[in-house]
């Protein structure tokens, strides 16, 4: 039996800390007097009517919007009945988040209009293909917990390329998805593409197979198609991440926590109005902060502000005891190199230390324009290094190995030991693609780097053969959804380079 002394406290994990509890709160009740006394532009009127009816101000209607203002008790009536903890499954059950206070998931990135393709070295426009295969590599990658598509398809001529990306990633994994939806219109179909993949409504209502990504439009703006699929899915069961994207210097204050300020009034106001319209309503709040570069005026997806604000915006919504959206295994570099190496290792450190919970946007380069599959395959090592680090050293009687240690004596050695032999596969971590070779073996092998042996892993993937996730039928039945929603918008051609 083992014995500790009293008061013996234990890290269980390393852990990481951005702000203290007072700072916490004043941040919090900063955001409550922004809700309040500034408000919020709302471009959508049942979202309006709603907000007034549950006690907020509304002031300053114009023909497209209205100034809403929230009180704090309305705020405090939201918090109230919000889920502390937001379950996502995959078509296969035994994929499933569980998203609660440290509970850590790494997954992909949305809707970049470029992608590396891995055979040619060229960066182009992204495909059907392209979001398949991507989901295909998540579906490989023990450590991508969900995936989103890492493209937007734009080999089809009309605004329905959203319920093709659904498509192709049902046929790549069945892991949780998080989905993007152009609109209303093609919520609805991924929804329904969702019941025919799953078996049917109540089955989809027993644990939803997607969730849903909403971008409010910073500084302090819901437009009407957010307001309205945020509507829909609270209406449907769908859990859904309401995800401020504030840039430090250009759309949110320069300061740090003045951008964490105005974020989390963003995402107040998103809480209370699903809450307003069906208390219990599964949200997870988006946390997609960081700062415009002065030179460039790009948005940093790779710079320490990022990861900074990130860490601190995890340590809010856990206070809060809300679920969270985490942004890490992403770079600012244009391919995969040693800055997106570096930039993703840090940022994935940082979100795991913290307790980020759905930690997204794993294989993005270039500010989220263009994805890689190599950065994906590269981000998932990086991230099992990481989660070796996060089960930190437990202290106890059996780890000191104190019998051990007499049993082998001065000079002896541990190679031929029973404790060795048992515990080294668990306890020292090994990566598929982590290279510890010496040099003459390594020369002899041909000399290849950790670039080298990322991209033979993705065509190792992507040249498998697999069985398919859903049979013929099924598949037809999903496919003739999309061809149905080309024919309604067949004359509403979408600009791919609106993206860019």
């Amino acid at each position: 039996m083992q014995v500790r002394k009293t008061n013996y406290t234990v890290n269980a994990t390393p852990t990481f800390e951005v702000l203290t509890e007072e700072e916490i709160e004043a941040i919090y009740f900063s955001a409550l007097r922004v809700l309040y006394e500034t408000g919020v532009r709302v471009y959508e009127e049942e979202g309006v009517e709603l907000a007034h009816a549950g006690g907020a101000i509304v002031e300053d209607t114009t023909e497209d919007s209205s100034l809403v203002k929230i009180p704090p008790w309305m705020v405090d009536k939201a918090l109230s009945t919000l889920p502390r903890k937001v379950v996502v499954t995959g078509p296969d059950r035994k994929h499933r988040m569980e998203l609660y206070k440290d509970q850590i998931y790494f997954g992909a990135g949305s809707d970049t209009p470029y992608t590396w393709d891995p055979y040619t070295g060229e960066r182009r426009r992204a495909t059907y293909e392209d979001v398949k295969n991507f989901a295909k590599i998540a579906q490989a990658m023990p450590n991508m917990d969900f995936h989103m598509s890492l493209g937007i398809v734009q080999d089809t001529n009309v605004g329905t390329y959203d319920r093709w990306q659904y498509l192709a990633m049902l046929e790549g994994t069945n892991k949780p998805i998080n989905i993007t939806a152009v609109d209303l219109d093609g919520l609805r179909d991924q929804l329904e593409m969702a019941y025919i993949r799953v078996g049917g409504k109540e089955e989809f209502e027993k644990g939803p197979i997607f969730s849903l990504y909403i971008e409010p439009v910073s500084p302090l703006s819901h437009s009407e198609e957010v307001v309205q699929k945020l509507l829909f899915a609270t209406d449907h069961g769908i859990p859904f991440v309401y995800t401020p994207c504030p840039l430090a210097g250009a759309t949110s204050p320069c300061t740090l926590a003045g951008t964490a300020v105005q974020a989390l009034t963003e995402s107040l106001f998103g809480i209370v109005l699903s809450q307003l319209r069906k208390p219990g309503a599964p949200l997870i709040i988006g946390g997609l902060m960081s700062n415009m570069d002065m030179r460039t005026t790009v948005y940093c997806y790779g710079s320490p502000e990022m990861a900074l604000l990130s860490a601190a915006y995890t340590q809010i919504t856990k206070w809060l005891g809300v679920p969270e959206y985490e942004t890490a295994g992403c770079s600012d570099a244009k391919l995969f190199d040693e800055q997106a190496a570096l930039e993703a290792s840090f940022n994935a450190t940082t979100a795991a230390l913290v307790g980020g919970n759905m930690i997204h946007d794993v294989g993005y380069l270039e500010q989220g324009l263009t994805s890689s599959m190599e950065m994906m395959v590269a981000s998932n090592e990086i991230i099992d290094r990481v989660k070796r680090i996060m089960r930190g050293i437990p202290v106890n009687d059996e780890s000191k190995a104190l019998d051990v240690i007499e049993d082998v004596g001065p000079g002896g050695h541990y190679l031929d030991h029973d404790h060795t032999y048992n515990r080294f596969k668990e306890l020292i971590w090994q990566g598929e693609l982590t290279d510890r070779q010496n040099w003459e073996n390594w020369d002899l092998g041909g000399r290849k780097t950790f670039k080298d042996r990322v991209h033979a892993k993705v065509l190792e993937i992507l040249e498998a053969d697999t069985e398919p996730l859903m049979d013929e039928d099924m598949y037809n039945e999903l496919r003739h959804i999309c061809e149905l929603a080309d024919e309604r918008h067949k004359d509403e051609e979408l600009d791919f380079d609106m993206f860019v």
